[in-house]
């Protein structure tokens, strides 16, 4: 699903990513654990297509397209999404008209009508539910005066509705207590499937522990340096970065 060879990626003209290589199949849910500025946040923003990240080196094959080719918004229509480390607020906007219109403009990349109101109400209050949202919350402005754990219950919300066949969810357990934690681990889990892949960017072990992934990466200075399987996430909680890598 998603092959990245030798990516070699700057940040106002400093090196970043450095030669990385990663390739996530269908079906599989892979972990990318790494210290503060190992270039996990790079790595997202680059494959979701932010503008201020330079590809200097490298390729990235998404679904069999060239994603280095595509816009931005060409991407999530192609099945992208990126959780955001700290999710914006954004007022004036409401989540209800938030979603619906990014639900269409992705509708509308792939050929589609626009989702009916009715239709749209029903789906998102279905996937607001099983998150546990308070209904409330879709009625208000995205993610303003939310708590930390409603914004990133709301990116979940989000992720449902738009149902991508790749996930990318950077540090999306940072500053959750454990009920929120879990609530987010069961919307991961729920976006599962033989035909979605999701790949999770953590420092902790802890949100593993509700999230089983297939594959386990430690990224240092711009590489992936180790991959194995989960028991390799319980081993950097047991022993730090510098002895397992």
């Amino acid at each position: 699903m998603l092959t990245i060879k030798d990516l070699h990626v700057n940040i106002d003209e400093k090196e970043i990513l450095k030669g990385l290589n990663l390739e996530v199949k269908a079906g599989e849910v892979h972990a990318i654990m790494g210290l503060n500025g190992a270039g996990k946040s790079t790595l997202a923003s680059t494959i979701a297509g932010r503008g201020d990240y330079t590809v200097t080196k490298g390729t990235i094959e998404f679904m069999g397209k060239d994603l280095l080719e595509l816009e931005p918004h060409e991407r999530v229509g192609e099945g992208l999404f990126l959780g955001f480390q700290y999710p914006v607020e954004i007022p004036g906007v409401s989540n209800l008209n938030f979603l619906r219109t990014a639900l269409n403009s992705v509708r509308k990349y792939r050929g589609e009508e626009d989702v009916s109101a009715a239709d749209f109400m029903k789906l998102v209050r279905e996937k607001a539910a099983a998150l546990k949202m308070n209904p409330d919350m879709l009625k208000r402005f995205v993610n303003v005066g939310f708590s930390g754990g409603e914004k990133k219950r709301n990116e979940m919300v989000q992720m449902a509705i738009l149902d991508p066949k790749l996930a990318l969810l950077d540090e999306t357990d940072s500053g959750l207590d454990i009920d929120a934690l879990k609530t987010v681990a069961e919307g991961i889990n729920a976006q599962r499937r033989d035909d979605t892949a999701v790949v999770l960017i953590t420092h902790y072990q802890r949100l593993l522990n509700y999230v089983q992934p297939d594959v386990v990466h430690v990224m240092l200075d711009g590489k992936i340096v180790k991959s194995g399987g989960k028991e390799l996430a319980a081993e950097l909680e047991e022993k730090g970065y510098a002895e397992v890598a």
